[in-house]
């Protein structure tokens, strides 16, 4: 049997030092609390997040290594260029996010995606109508076809999830949200756990203690998106992928 530490819903404590985070399962620190705000962004600037499925209590992990996109090396593969340079989708951010995280809750063949309960849905919108958690869109003339969301704290951004309706569509969501946060300083889309798919897309693993020192470096830091982005959003369209800095 497990043991691990139990939060209180409702309770100010802190969460245990992430080195007595497990092993096996790898990551996970204590379970309990609640998904309120301040709970919420003091996990993620000690490089902690909530996954748990429902009926299970909530559980936090920190695992180690960490599954990251480093916004210096990320480039987009050359077919995905040839893609972006050929289709007419256009993007957006902070337009549609219920809708964004709705679409990622949806069950998918591999299963991915179902962890998203009604509970969670309601956690992020409320941090996303605080400011703190953003969507990117991808469109096809009116319909949502893709997109990605997340928490942005100073200079790092914490993926959640994203999905696809066409072929491409989160691949194109990933590398806007690269291009744009690269653009405003930042250094880091956090991935969380490693699975093919993000490989593929060209995350590494980092040991959690890298991970943790960059988290203290630049989650305090003071960022231009803080706040709504659609506003602050440059990018119009899937063009302008193709010849992607990030």
């Amino acid at each position: 049997m497990i043991h691990i530490p139990m939060l209180k819903a409702g309770s100010v404590e802190d969460f245990p030092p992430v080195e007595l985070a497990l092993d096996e399962p790898n990551g996970l620190l204590c379970a309990g609390g609640d998904l309120g705000v301040e709970r919420l962004l003091r996990a993620y600037s000690r490089g902690i997040f909530p996954w748990f499925n429902p009926g299970e209590p909530i559980l936090w992990w920190s695992p180690d290594p960490r599954c990251v996109f480093d916004l210096e090396t990320l480039r987009p593969s050359r077919s995905l260029r040839r893609f972006a340079r050929q289709c007419d989708w256009t993007l957006s951010a902070d337009c549609a996010f219920e809708s964004v995280i709705t679409a990622c809750a949806e069950p998918r063949t591999d299963s991915e995606g179902t962890w998203i309960s009604a509970q969670m849905r309601a956690a992020y919108l409320h941090l996303h109508q605080q400011g703190y958690a953003h969507s990117v869109e991808v469109w096809e003339n009116d319909a949502l076809i893709g997109g990605v969301y997340g928490i942005a704290l100073g200079r790092m951004f914490f993926g959640e999830s994203m999905f696809s309706r066409c072929s491409n569509g989160s691949k194109i969501a990933l590398f806007a949200l690269a291009r744009q946060l690269t653009d405003w300083g930042f250094v880091l889309i956090d991935g969380q756990v490693r699975n093919p798919h993000l490989i593929g897309l060209g995350a590494i693993q980092i040991p959690r203690r890298d991970f943790l020192r960059l988290v203290d470096r630049h989650c305090s830091a003071d960022a231009a998106s803080v706040g709504g982005w659609s506003s602050n959003w440059a990018l119009a369209n899937a063009v302008q992928i193709a010849d992607n800095p990030a």
